[in-house]
C-alpha cells in the first residue's frame, strides 16, 4: 500500500522541481546575495509539495474519471498505474495531494509575512495551476501546452530566485524562459500517446486539437527557441562563455523531435524517443544553472 501511495507521486518527475530550484538558486548567486539556508530549505519544500500535489490530484482524478483505464502505460506517460491496481488507496491520494497544497499554502503565507505582496502573484497562479490542470486546463488547448512551462520553468525558477535576493530582476526573467520552452515540449510529447483515451474524457489538449504535425511543428519552434536563447544570452553578455555546455542536449531534442515525426501518436511504443526529451528537459537548465556557478 506505502508503495502504491509513493507511486502516485511520480517521484521521477519530481527532478524537474530540483532542476528548476536549482536554475533560480544559481541564478540568485550571480547577484551576489548571500542564500540564507532556511528560506532556501523552504523554497525547496514548497517546490516539491507543490509538485507532488498536482501529481497526486492529477493521479486521483484521472482514476475518478476512468482515463486510467485507457491510457497506454509507458515510463512517462499515462499516469503511474497504481490507483487501477489499487483503488482502496485512492481517498488516501486525494488526502495526501490535498496534504501538499496546504503545505504548499502555508511556506507561501509565510514568505508573504517574510517578504511581502511581491511574491503573491507566483503563488496564486501557481495554486490555480495546481487547482484547475486536470479538470480544466486540460480542455484548453493553448492553456494546457504552457501551463507546465510557467508553472515550473518561470514560477520555480523566478519564485526561488525572489526569496532568495528579495527582489525581481530581468536577468531571472530571461533565464526562465529557457525552461519554459523545454518543459512546455516534455508535457506536450507525453500527451501524444493519449490522444484517444484524452478524448474519451472530454479532454481537448494540444495534440488533440491541433494535430500531431502541427503539434510537431510547436515542439520544433519551442526547441529552438530555448537554444537560441542560450546563444543570444552568451552574445549580449547574459550569460557566461561556459553556458556553451548547456547546449550538449539540443542533439536529445532534435533526434526526439525526428521520433515524433517518424511516429506520431504511436510514439510510446518507442520510448527511447520519450526518454531523450527527459533527458534534454533536465540536463539543459542543470547545465545552464551549473554554467552560472562556473562563469
Amino acid at each position: 500500500m506505502i508503495a502504491a501511495v509513493l507511486k502516485t507521486m511520480r517521484p521521477p518527475f519530481l527532478l524537474l522541481t530540483l532542476v528548476c530550484v536549482f536554475v533560480g538558486f544559481c541564478t540568485s548567486l550571480t547577484s551576489g546575495a548571500l542564500v540564507d539556508k532556511t528560506l532556501f530549505s523552504f523554497t525547496f519544500i514548497g517546490a516539491m509539495s507543490a509538485h507532488i500535489s498536482v501529481n497526486m490530484l492529477n493521479e486521483y482524478h484521472d482514476f475518478k474519471s476512468g482515463l486510467d483505464f485507457k491510457t497506454q502505460k509507458t515510463a512517462f506517460s499515462g499516469g503511474s498505474g497504481a490507483l487501477p491496481n489499487n483503488p482502496s488507496i485512492a481517498t488516501v491520494v486525494l488526502l495526501l495531494g490535498l496534504l501538499a497544497l496546504f503545505i504548499t499554502i502555508v511556506i507561501g503565507c509565510y514568505f508573504i509575512t517574510f517578504i511581502g505582496t511581491s511574491i503573491l502573484p507566483i503563488g496564486l497562479i501557481g495554486l490555480v495551476i495546481i487547482v484547475t490542470y486536470t479538470q480544466w486546463l486540460n480542455r484548453m488547448p493553448v492553456l494546457c501546452l504552457i501551463a507546465p512551462g510557467v508553472g515550473f520553468g518561470l514560477l520555480m525558477v523566478v519564485g526561488t530566485y525572489l526569496v532568495l535576493t528579495l527582489e525581481y530582476s530581468p536577468l531571472v526573467w530571461l533565464v526562465s524562459l529557457i525552461p519554459f520552452f523545454l518543459i512546455n515540449n516534455l508535457l506536450l510529447l507525453n500527451q501524444y500517446p493519449d490522444m484517444q483515451a484524452d478524448a474519451s474524457v472530454g479532454r481537448k489538449t494540444f495534440p488533440l486539437a491541433f494535430g500531431i504535425k502541427r503539434s510537431n511543428q510547436v515542439y520544433g519552434l519551442f526547441m529552438v527557441a530555448a537554444y537560441s536563447l542560450i546563444l543570444i544570452y552568451m552574445a549580449v553578455g547574459i550569460l557566461p562563455t561556459i553556458s556553451v555546455i548547456a547546449l550538449m542536449p539540443l542533439a536529445l531534442s532534435v533526434f526526439t523531435l525526428t521520433g515524433a515525426v517518424k511516429h506520431k501518436s504511436n510514439i510510446g511504443s518507442f520510448p527511447k524517443y520519450l526518454a531523450a526529451n527527459v533527458a534534454a528537459t533536465l540536463l539543459t537548465p542543470f547545465l545552464l544553472g551549473l554554467s552560472l556557478l562556473i562563469g
